[in-house]
This record gives structure tokens, sequence and C-alpha cells, in this order.
């Protein structure tokens, strides 16, 4: 029984709440004096640490670097990029001054048979628009011999075109188209197997005639034979067979064209 007594007082004091003031107190009051010692020591600290730049121990040596606030002044010569630049530049020369004239020596003695060189004169020149013409308003006539050079007037050539020849020279510079369709007409109805073979080769055959207003050719005959008869009637049947030549250029007054054409074997 006593046993069961003295297990129960134990598990009661176990089981009892153990005393927290007094260890809170005594924390509190140590972290105090702790923090109360700190503050303490930095007061006493910050009161005699300048005493310590006049004691007597050795010091030393402190690096100082001095900078300056102030802007640079512009300096009063332009920078020179110049590999040979001074701080001393050499000043331009002067221009030089205009040359007087020497005045003249008026008690010079003049020296006899001393040629004297003459001034130039100025002369004022005047604009060329300024300057105005004369006018002659005499009639220059009779005043010149006439030419004796002998004068003779020439028949024109007659222009060719092909195998066709135009008298009027007019024509066959103005209208070289007209002539042309004129040597295809005719050449186009011209039978080579009309012409006797034994006919020599190159031989010629010359016609004239005349084309009139409308286009129609007539007087068709015959300027210079060939030698070969069978050539000469080819040719001239080439020529009757052309119904017509085509109505001759408004632009050519005369109403007919004398024309000259030839047959070549």
């Amino acid at each position: 029984m006593d046993i069961l007594l003295r297990g129960g007082e134990q598990l009661e004091r176990g089981l009892a709440p153990e005393p927290m003031m007094a260890p809170a107190a005594g924390s509190l009051l140590l972290h105090g004096g702790l923090a109360a010692l700190l503050l303490a020591y930095g007061f006493l600290g910050g009161i005699f640490h300048h005493n310590q730049w006049g004691s007597e121990a050795g010091g030393g040596a402190i690096q100082v670097k001095l900078v300056s606030s102030v802007l640079p002044l512009p300096s009063d010569q332009p920078p020179n990029d110049n590999v040979l630049a001074t701080d001393t530049p050499s000043q331009a020369p002067a221009e030089p001054a205009a040359k007087e004239k020497q005045a003249a020596d008026t008690t010079a003695i003049e020296i006899a048979g001393k040629q004297v060189k003459p001034k130039p004169q100025t002369v004022a020149l005047v604009p060329q628009s300024q300057v105005t013409p004369q006018q002659n308003n005499k009639a220059q006539y009779g005043e010149q011999a006439g030419s004796s050079i002998a004068r003779a007037t020439q028949a024109p050539t007659p222009v060719t075109i092909g195998h066709t020849a135009i008298g009027d020279a007019d024509f066959g510079s103005r209208f070289g188209w007209y002539v042309s369709n004129m040597n295809q007409a005719i050449t186009t109805n011209w039978y080579h197997q009309e012409v006797n073979s034994s006919t020599p080769k190159g031989a010629r055959v010359y016609l004239v005639f005349t084309i009139h207003r409308d286009g129609a050719a007539s007087d068709m005959k015959f300027a210079q034979g060939s030698g070969s008869p069978t050539l000469d009637r080819s040719c001239l049947r080439a020529l009757q067979r052309v119904d017509s030549f085509g109505a001759l250029p408004a632009a050519y007054l005369p109403s007919s064209l004398n024309v000259s054409y030839y047959c070549e074997y």
C-alpha cells in the first residue's frame, strides 16, 4: 500500500507544471547586461578614438588622390591633330605692302639727245553692243565691168533608169518609181524564146515611144536595130503587149512623155 501511495505522489509531481517565471527573469537580466556592456564599450571607444592621431606611435603612409571638380577652360588656339603640332605656332607672314610709284624728280637735269619713252595712251574700250555700224545708202551699180565668160545653154541630160532613158530629166529625178514600174512591165512581157539562138550575146535593139496622160503608149518605132530581126521583133512585141503603164503622175504637168527603151539579149 505504501508503494502505491509513493508511486501516486511521484506521478502527481511529474504531472505538476514546473515554475517558469524565475528562469525567464534571469535570462532577461543576463541579455540586458550584455547589451549594456556593448553600448558602454562602443561609447567609450568613440570618445577616446581621436586621441590616437596624436599619439606617439609610429604613423603609416597615406595615399591621397586629388580630384578637381572645376571644368577646364577652352584654349585660345584651335586643336591641331598634326603630329608636329606645337604649343607656340608661328604667325602667318604679313601681306606685302603695295608698291609705291616712284615720284618723278623735277630737279633732275635733262640729258641732251636722250630718247624719251612715250607714255602709253589709254584708249577707252567701247562695248561691241554700242558700236553703231555706218550705213551707206548710196546705190552701188555700174562700178564693175561685166563678165566676158562665154555662156552656152545645154540640153538637159536624159536620166537613165535600168533599160529606160527619159528625155525629161526632171521627170526621172522626181518620179523614179514610175520609170521602174515601166521597166518591170516591158521585161515581164518579153519572151526570150522568140529570139534566134544564133543572136550574139549582148546584142541590143533600141525603141522609142510616147506615153500619154492615161498611160497608153503610141508612136512605137525602132531607134537603132540590133542586127538580129528576131531580137528586134520580140522587143517590139513586148512593148505592144503592155496595155497601159498607168496614168502619169498628177504633179507632172505635160500631157505626154517621150521614152527610149532597149532590149539586150
